[in-house]
């Protein structure tokens, strides 16, 4: 059975190293704030003190970090991976990061003899406790064969996007589109509400109705029922949509809706709901409207 080296036991990287072991998978895992490889040592995981002590002899290492600093500290720091990095190794890297960043550490894993997939993902918590996470991938498809039992583990659909750096974008575009949607949504429940159309009726249009998205269906209910209980967090989308941006702008891509969608996670986190759940951004309309969303909610 393979070795793995997992770093970063956040929201979606602990419940997806949960997984790698109930499958059999040796994991050595590390993380910054060392009590979160508890919970894990209790399933038979490995705890290293250093990335590098982590990724040290193992076959494949996984990376699920914050942001691109955090990225760079993992790889390129003192206790860093990539001077552990056997020859033939291969690293997946499921943060959401720059495009540029990724075409960086590809050339520096593939100097040392590894191998590199960029691998983000979405589902958010849910599907990374269920093991029904989508991978978007960029990279060599041959390796992607090779190490399919990792992702078929971790998820339900792997989708090879092409060349390293093609899983990024395609997350960066994807994550723009989640912005928009949960702003459209916030929006429609706002004019809705304030209204007195009730927020439960109004949500059963939406999801029967041309409206409908997968935020709808993911985020509706808990936005009536007033439960930001984090999934996946404003400030991470923020930070998605910034770099979407800053990706957009360099590609020379206008990108009108996407920049609205920032200003409004970006109000959301000044307003301090940054550790909430993305779905929170509602809550800048709720204040504008004077009530909640769920205020007007029905009896059926």
């Amino acid at each position: 059975m393979k070795q793995i080296g997992f770093i970063g036991l956040g929201t979606m990287g602990a419940p997806m190293a949960s997984n790698l072991l109930r499958s059999g998978f040796q994991v050595t895992v590390y993380n910054r704030t060392t009590a979160k490889c508890k919970p894990l040592e209790a399933e038979g995981a490995q705890t290293a003190l250093t990335p590098r002590a982590a990724a040290e002899g193992k076959d494949v290492i996984i990376t699920m970090i914050s942001n691109d600093d955090s990225v760079r500290e993992v790889f390129y720091g003192q206790d860093g991976i990539l001077d552990a990095l056997k020859p033939g190794g291969l690293i997946i890297d499921s943060s959401t990061i720059s495009p540029g960043l990724v075409h960086e550490i590809a050339t520096a894993v593939e100097a040392r003899g590894g191998h590199f997939l960029d691998a983000p993902v979405t589902g958010s918590k849910p599907a990374a406790i269920e093991g029904t996470l989508v991978f978007m991938v960029g990279g060599s498809a041959e390796v992607i064969e090779q190490h399919r039992d990792i992702f078929d583990t971790l998820g339900k659909k792997l989708i090879h996007m092409g060349e390293n750096g093609s899983g990024a974008v395609a997350k960066l575009a994807h994550n723009a589109m989640v912005g928009i949607h949960n702003v459209a949504l916030a929006e429609g429940f706002a004019i809705a509400v304030k209204s007195g159309v009730p927020a439960d009726k109004f949500l059963e249009l939406v999801q029967l109705g041309s409206a409908g998205s997968k935020q709808a269906e993911l985020k509706g209910r808990k936005i009536i029922e007033n439960d930001f209980s984090n999934q996946f967090s404003l400030a991470l989308m923020l930070k998605d949509l910034k770099l979407a941006s800053a990706h957009s702008d360099f590609t020379g891509v206008p990108s009108p809706m996407l920049g609205l969608a920032k200003s409004m996670f970006q109000a959301g986190f000044t307003q301090g709901y940054g550790d909430e759940d993305l779905s929170a951004v509602v809550k800048c309309y709720e204040e504008w409207i004077g009530q909640k969303m769920g205020s007007t909610v029905s009896d059926k």
